[in-house]
């Protein structure tokens, strides 16, 4: 992993000089691992790669274990074994593993590489659970002003999309639930939740919700076609996310937020010196979605100002971790549940608490409640520019959004 590790490091410092051809050539010349240079110069679209022969004790087996999917196997040789088709991305292979084998895969590189070739606009998206994740006097605009200097178009808060949604899903609820026995699960966060609702045969109660990451990718790709879009945030599952068939189209690359911190790093920016340059259009409703809990309170209080005769409430109830959204699915299979709004949140704290997060779970769900307050409108019901984004895709009406759309809407099999 060191090796790995150390790969990297002076690849992106190379890439961030315009020096990585070079760099690439001095290391032809002497001893290196070609499987770890290829992972990083040819990602692809995996999630997880392995480095080498797994270490972990045939009858501990920590990487093989910690699969909540059977995704991770051992060929007779020893080395791990990743099934693409199976393997969600949630990463908890990465870090059960004692012999430090697998990683995720990364697609720094290939990204500075799209930055420097220079012929598309290349927007950066970043996750609602950013706020607090960089050094403390990093404000949202500062960092805007930081992407730009590294040659992005521009930073786009994924909040924004979270906002429309949370519309959506609101919508979809006031259809769909008209009697008691009715409920519905949140579809539009967790991709791991997605890929345990799936494994629980409860698709059928799922709306077609798209994410806000692939919201936000296509709609930046619907109003600038040649754009290039790169989702940062704290999830190694939305890696696989983004590969999915019928939402590949949305996002070029995903980024952690470690891996953007290594390039401002590596790039000897002082995050904290760069002038102010402000556009924030979410309402609080779309930023607390990254911790456990916010998406069914964003569609809770969207639902009262959109249909406030409405007499059937929702009452949400949700769970977050692997284990506790498990148990949560236990319960609903086993009609022992009275919510008609369920969520579900594959790491626990929710987004906050994801597994390439650089802050303390309950200090970044802080400092995310804090953004949320500082909104200037509550809710998208009431949300300006939720609405002329809205125009500006095409849609004359929330409403709208219940009908079948190329944008927001997915088709689960």
């Amino acid at each position: 992993m060191q090796k790995f590790r150390d790969l990297y490091v002076s690849l992106t410092k190379a890439a961030l000089k315009k020096e990585l051809e070079e760099a690439i050539k001095k290391l032809e010349q002497g001893s290196f691992d070609s499987h770890h240079l290829d992972c990083l110069l040819n990602p692809g679209r995996k999630t997880v790669i392995a480095l080498g022969n797994c270490e972990c004790d045939d009858e501990e087996s920590s990487c093989l274990k910690a699969c909540a999917f059977d995704a991770v196997k051992k060929d007779k040789d020893g080395r791990v074994q990743i099934n693409p088709e199976a393997c969600r991305g949630c990463g908890a292979c990465i870090d059960a593993c004692k012999g430090e084998k697998l990683t995720e895969s990364k697609q720094t590189l290939p990204l500075l590489q799209e930055i420097y070739n220079g012929t598309r606009p290349v927007y950066a998206m970043i996750a609602p659970a950013f706020i607090g994740q960089f050094p403390d006097e990093v404000t949202p605009g500062k960092l805007r002003a930081a992407f730009k200097s590294l040659g992005f178009a521009g930073m786009v808060e994924v909040a924004l999309f979270a906002d429309i949604l949370t519309l959506k899903e609101a919508l979809e609820f006031d259809r769909a639930v008209q009697k008691e026995t009715d409920y519905l699960l949140t579809s539009c966060c967790c991709p791991v939740w997605l890929s345990l609702c799936r494994k629980a045969g409860l698709m059928e109660h799922i709306p077609g919700s798209v994410s806000p990451m692939v919201a936000c990718g296509r709609s930046i790709k619907r109003l600038h076609p040649d754009a290039v879009t790169v989702f940062i945030g704290p999830c190694l599952a939305k890696k696989k996310e983004a590969t999915e068939p019928d939402v590949a189209d949305a996002v070029d690359y995903v980024l952690t937020f470690q891996e953007m911190l290594d390039i401002f790093e590596f790039a000897e920016l002082d995050l904290e010196a760069f002038s102010e340059d402000d556009r924030e259009h979410s309402s609080r409703a779309g930023r607390i979605y990254a911790y456990s809990g916010g998406v069914s309170e964003a569609v809770k209080d969207c639902l009262t100002r959109l249909r406030p005769e409405r007499k059937l409430p929702l009452k949400a109830e949700h769970a977050d971790g692997v284990r506790g959204c498990r148990a949560l699915l236990d319960c609903v299979m086993q009609g022992e549940i009275t919510a008609n709004f369920i969520e579900g949140m594959g790491c626990e704290g929710g987004c906050v608490g994801g597994p390439r997060v650089l802050a303390d779970k309950e200090d970044g769900k802080a400092h995310v409640a804090r953004y949320g307050d500082e909104a200037t409108y509550a809710s998208p019901a009431e949300n300006p520019y939720v609405i002329e984004l809205l125009h500006r895709l095409g849609f004359q009406t929330v409403e709208e959004l219940l009908e079948k759309d190329d944008i927001f809407t997915r088709h689960f099999n």
